[in-house]
C-alpha cells in the first residue's frame, strides 16, 4: 500500500500509454518522450510498485497480471485529472455573476438599497438577489451567499465581523424634537412591534417601562420610521436612523436617565460561509460592505 501511494500522476499516465500503445516507440509519440526514457521511466515505476507490469517481447508490450489488475484503478485517476483539470477551468477570476445577500428590511431599505449604486459602479458584472425579509435564511444550508444580521451567529462554517453597533433610542418627528423634554414615557404615542417580534430587546423594552397601549404596532421597521417621520408617534429604533432618515432622538428628562441606561444596543453583523468567502464575486460584496460601513461611521464622525 505505502509503494502504490507513492506512484505519480505522471507515471500513472505514461502506464497508460505503454498499455494502450503496446511499445515504447506508439507510446513515445503519444506522450512525446524518446524510448529510451520511456524504459528508465518503466523500470523506475516497476520498481516502486514492486511488479513487472509488461513483459518485453518482439512484438512490443505485453501486460502482465499485475497490469491488467492495476487498469481500472489508473483510469479512474484518468478520469479523476480530467475532472479536476475541467472544474478547475471554471473557477472564477474576475468578481461577476450572482450573490444571493440577505439583509434585514430596515437595514436594505435605508442603508443597503441606497449604496448598491455604487456597488454597481465598482463591479457592473455583479448581480444581486436581495432577501429583505424578516425570515433568517440559513448560510450553511447555502441559502444566501453573505447576510447581514443584527445577531452574532454561531456555527464553525461561518465567518463574521461586525461592522455597526448603535443604541436603541426613542425617535421622534423633527418638530417634535424640538419640544420640550418628555418627563415620562406614558405620555407620548408609542408605535410598538408586532406579536411575531415581541421577544427582541426594544420590544421588551417597551414592554417593561411603556404602560400605554400604542397607537400603533408593526414589525414594519420602515413603516415604523415612515410613521414617526410624519408625527404618528414614537419609537424605539437605532440612533444611525436618525442620520439617514428626517427624525430626531425624542428629547426626555432625567427622570428618564435610569431607564434610558437599559437601551439595548443594535448590533450589525456581516456573515458568510468559509467556503465561499474568498469566490471574487462574494469577496467583492464584502469588501464593499465593509468599505460603506466604515464609510459611513468615519462620515458621522466628521460631523
Amino acid at each position: 500500500m505505502q509503494a502504490i501511494a507513492t506512484a505519480r500522476w505522471d507515471d500513472v499516465r505514461l502506464f497508460l500509454a505503454l498499455r494502450r500503445e503496446g511499445s515504447l516507440a506508439s507510446a513515445g509519440v503519444r506522450t512525446g518522450l524518446d524510448a529510451s526514457t520511456l524504459s528508465r521511466r518503466l523500470a523506475s515505476l516497476e520498481d516502486t510498485l514492486g511488479a513487472r507490469l509488461f513483459d518485453r517481447t518482439r512484438e512490443g508490450l505485453v501486460p502482465t497480471a499485475a497490469a491488467e489488475l492495476l487498469l481500472p484503478a489508473a483510469e479512474e485517476m484518468e478520469a479523476a485529472h480530467a475532472r479536476f483539470a475541467r472544474d478547475a477551468s471554471v473557477f472564477e477570476r474576475e468578481a461577476e455573476g450572482t450573490v444571493r445577500l440577505s439583509v434585514p428590511p430596515g437595514v436594505a431599505d435605508a442603508f443597503v438599497a441606497p449604496a448598491l449604486v455604487r456597488l454597481r459602479a465598482k463591479h457592473p458584472r455583479i448581480r444581486l438577489e436581495l432577501d429583505a425579509s424578516v425570515r433568517l435564511t440559513d448560510l450553511t444550508r447555502r441559502e444566501a451567499d453573505v447576510a447581514l444580521r443584527t445577531i452574532r451567529p454561531q456555527g464553525g462554517e461561518l465567518v463574521m465581523t461586525r461592522l455597526a453597533a448603535s443604541p436603541w433610542t426613542p425617535m421622534t418627528s423633527l418638530s417634535r424634537a424640538a419640544g420640550p423634554k418628555v418627563m415620562r414615557w406614558d405620555d407620548v404615542d408609542w408605535i410598538a412591534w408586532g406579536d411575531d417580534l415581541a421577544t427582541i430587546p426594544p420590544a421588551r423594552w417597551l414592554t417593561q417601562h411603556v404602560s400605554v397601549a400604542p397607537v400603533l404596532k408593526t414589525s414594519h421597521i420602515a413603516a415604523q420610521v415612515a410613521a414617526v417621520r410624519e408625527g404618528v408617534g414614537v419609537a424605539l429604533l437605532p440612533l444611525v436612523y436618525a442620520k439617514v432618515e428626517a427624525i430626531a432622538p425624542l428629547p426626555h428628562g432625567k427622570s428618564l436617565a435610569a431607564s434610558a441606561r437599559e437601551f439595548p444596543v443594535n448590533e450589525t453583523w456581516l456573515v458568510g460561509h468559509r467556503a465561499l468567502r474568498g469566490v471574487p464575486r462574494v469577496a467583492a460584496v464584502w469588501d464593499f460592505l465593509v468599505e460603506e460601513f466604515a464609510r459611513f461611521d468615519a462620515k458621522e464622525r466628521r460631523r
